[in-house]
């Protein structure tokens, strides 16, 4: 017989099978991040905010403390399932997973705001609001999907990221040493020209910062090339991911069971 804790885990997390109040809940999870989204975006717009921010507020306060309870329900009954084995090993595993940390970082800025902690802190933690569409990947198989290719291929995207730090801070400095005497605006100094190299390295090409000198010139030229290849490489990793991955589960072979029509 299952426990009561079992019971819990089994419907806050994402629905398998004909289990309704596990469905029932992750709709209703579903429901929130949908308004919590829509209210998070209309509040930036100043005409609709003046209108309606009584409703916002209440609306905001609302799927918050709806996403607490599931974060508290989650942490409690994680343990239930060997995954999380343990007391204390499995819940701090459960905390730091991605998921855990995205469940977190989706409910933490509205506390803080309503305990009216230091300005300037709030500022940057109010992006982390926006992970509230990433609780999303718990119920979308495409986008755990994605979550499994970064994870999987997270060794080599780390790599190819490395290289392409270790060519933009290069790429900068050089510049900086070509540019800085004719452009001392544009190119005043080696964080200053990183904006130069990302725009190059990404071919945005905004154009408020270009080299004239030339060896400038060729060292963006270069540069230039370099990028659609860098930017290509973590591109080609992710593609090789997703390939493994649906080739993974082309190659699942799916038994039935001759007397109850069932999978096994």
């Amino acid at each position: 017989m299952k426990t009561i804790k079992q019971r819990v885990f089994e419907i806050v997390e994402a629905a398998e099978g004909d289990d309704l109040a596990s469905k029932i809940f992750d709709w209703l999870i579903i429901v929130c991040i949908f308004f919590n989204l829509t209210v998070l975006i209309l509040d930036t717009v100043d005409s609709i905010k003046v209108i309606v921010d009584p409703y916002f507020k209440a609306i905001n306060a609302v799927t918050i403390y709806i996403f607490t309870i599931e974060y508290l329900l989650r942490f409690w009954s994680c343990t239930s399932s060997e995954k999380f084995a343990g007391w204390f090993k499995g819940r701090a595993k459960f905390v730091f997973s991605i998921m855990g940390i995205i469940d977190l970082l989706s409910i933490v800025p509205f506390y803080f705001e309503t305990l009216g902690i230091n300005l300037s802190f709030l500022r940057i933690l109010r992006i982390f609001r926006v992970f509230r569409i990433a609780k999303l990947g718990r119920y979308s198989k495409s986008m755990q999907l994605v979550f499994r290719v970064i994870t999987n291929k997270r060794g080599e995207l780390f790599a190819s990221i490395c290289i392409l730090l270790v060519l933009m801070t290069l790429a900068s400095c050089m510049m900086y040493y070509a540019e800085n005497e004719r452009q001392p605006e544009s190119f005043s100094s080696i964080p200053a020209a990183m904006w130069w190299a990302i725009a190059t390295f990404t071919t945005v090409g905004y154009g408020d910062a270009c080299p004239v000198t030339d060896i400038g010139k060729l060292i963006g030229s270069i540069i230039a090339v370099l990028g659609i290849g860098l930017f290509a490489l973590p591109t080609g990793i992710l593609g090789s991911g997703f390939v493994e991955e649906l080739d993974k589960n082309k190659s699942k072979t799916v038994m039935i069971c001759p007397h109850c029509n069932q999978e096994i």
